[in-house]
């Protein structure tokens, strides 16, 4: 198999003729091969875009129009959903089954909901003086470079494209190298859908490749999902340019579980949000401190569950952990596990599978200053700290660099509220995880990243929001 770019509306291979291997994370083999993108192919896209943005039609479409074109594209991506979910399976290992029947409909749903957003969202008249009307309008920005991850390929890339595009803009996708494939899936689907050519470029490749694109002048906007350490890299490259730039980094995530909570519900969740998608989450709860009083039968139940979680064949759909996506995150993970960064933690289960497989591992008696309790570890694996009183509890959850997630488990209306206030993070839930309002701001603090994206969010970002000041008195 050769996975190509699309640029301009067409499959491209790179001009120099580079390529590399696609690896299934399970077979530990290459299934396909990808174009790798030079500062030649950027160049192509970004002028694809360009040419789409200044003279093609897109933008200058109305919103129903476009809104039209977006949600045929949605359908096109359920009815490829088997598809999608196995290219999300061969190039990252998560289960393929999860990806098809979860990924794929909530990647169609960004487009549908942000199709409809935009149709449905409303400007500002704003009282003037006598013979003054002022008002407000969400004008398309232009080319947006989108940089998106290898953990959610499919679900994080469409949540840059879906608003960028139902505002108008064209795009330039750069998909993480470990997982190019849905990203050329979903660009032709989108051809298919109606979208004019040039509106939607996928370039292929790695860091240097995503170098060039956030350096182009003519790019307009800057999304990326990734590292801080990468982050930062991206948000001096806009700097130079003046381009506006929303990053969605890193996290720490902590899980506070109260001695009032409901241990079912406590213990469900928490389990995935330290272990879904193989802890490869941004917002993984992966720091668990549980209030004294429950701590042993917390950790009890918590420690059965995990224990209890399938690995196995991506393929096979009772399959409920895969193996790390890529041979170097396998290390990277690994090595959070050896005594000089657990700190001298209890390992109470888990540890290391075959081949690239990390059982959910569960450790307790963490030093705070331990490499795996302060850094992320980005794999299943979790700490679990006892402390007593609340504001113990809220001072050990704030205390990281980090700020994109937290949950709250209480059956304490006061606390709950008391405590989702306190904590430093720019997501909170409180007796569940990862539910997603797509009206609501998504981003973090800290060393979580910059800026906002989520309904009126994205609309500023991808947005120039113009006003206008009409004399009318004649």
């Amino acid at each position: 198999m050769k996975i190509r770019h699309i640029i301009g509306g067409a499959e491209t291979d790179s001009a120099d003729g580079a390529t590399y291997d696609d690896i299934d994370p399970y077979t530990r083999q290459s299934y396909a091969t990808v174009a790798r993108a030079s500062a030649a192919d950027v160049d192509l896209a970004v002028a694809a875009a360009r040419k789409a943005f200044d003279e093609g039609p897109w933008p200058r479409m109305g919103f129903a129009e476009r809104g039209r074109l977006l949600h045929k594209f949605a359908d096109l991506m359920e009815e490829h959903a088997a598809e999608l979910g196995e290219a999300e399976g061969r190039d990252m290992g998560k289960p393929i089954a999860a990806a098809a029947s979860h990924d794929v409909p909530r990647s169609a749903q960004n487009f549908r909901f942000f199709a409809d957003h935009a149709r449905l969202a409303v400007a500002e008249a704003l009282p003037s003086d006598i013979g003054m009307h002022t008002y407000t309008r969400y004008e398309s920005a232009g080319v947006v470079a989108a940089i998106s991850p290898w953990n959610f390929p499919l679900m994080l890339a469409t949540w840059k494209i879906a608003p960028a595009l139902a505002w108008g803009n064209t795009v330039v996708l750069k998909p993480a190298e470990d997982t190019p494939h849905s990203a050329t899936i979903i660009s032709r689907l989108a051809l298919e859908a109606g979208i004019p050519e040039g509106v939607l470029n996928v370039v292929l490749g790695f860091g240097d490749a995503g170098a060039v694109l956030t350096r182009d002048p003519r790019v307009d906007r800057i999304t990326f999902t990734g590292s801080s350490v990468t982050g930062r890299a991206i948000a001096a490259a806009g700097a130079a340019n003046l381009t506006p730039v929303s990053l969605e980094l890193g996290g720490k995530g902590s899980n506070l579980v109260f001695d009032d909570a409901n241990l079912d519900v406590a213990v469900d969740w928490s389990i995935r949000a330290a272990f879904s998608n193989t802890g490869q989450v941004c917002l993984a709860g992966s720091r668990l401190y549980v209030q004294q009083g429950v701590y042993d039968e917390f950790l009890s139940r918590f420690v059965t569950a995990a224990e209890a979680m399938v690995l196995g064949d991506p393929s096979d759909p009772s399959t409920s952990i895969g193996p790390l996506a890529s041979e170097k995150h396998y290390a990277k993970v690994v090595s959070y596990l050896e005594p000089e960064k657990t700190g001298g933690a209890t390992v109470v289960t888990g540890g290391l599978g075959e081949d690239w497989f990390v059982r959910p591992t569960v450790l307790t008696e963490v030093p705070a200053d331990a490499p795996v309790q302060r850094e992320e570890v980005f794999g299943p694996v979790v700490t679990v700290t006892p402390f007593e009183t609340e504001d113990e509890g809220v001072r050990l959850a704030n205390d990281t660099p980090y700020g994109l997630s937290a949950m709250v488990f209480s059956d304490g209306l006061h606390r709950a509220h008391r405590v989702a206030g306190a904590l430093r993070s720019g997501n909170v839930w409180v007796n569940c995880f990862f539910v997603r309002d797509l009206r609501a701001p998504f981003g973090g603090v800290g060393d979580s990243g910059l800026g906002r994206e989520g309904g009126t969010f994205s609309r500023e970002f991808f947005t120039e929001p113009k006003t206008v000041s009409m004399r009318i008195d004649g």
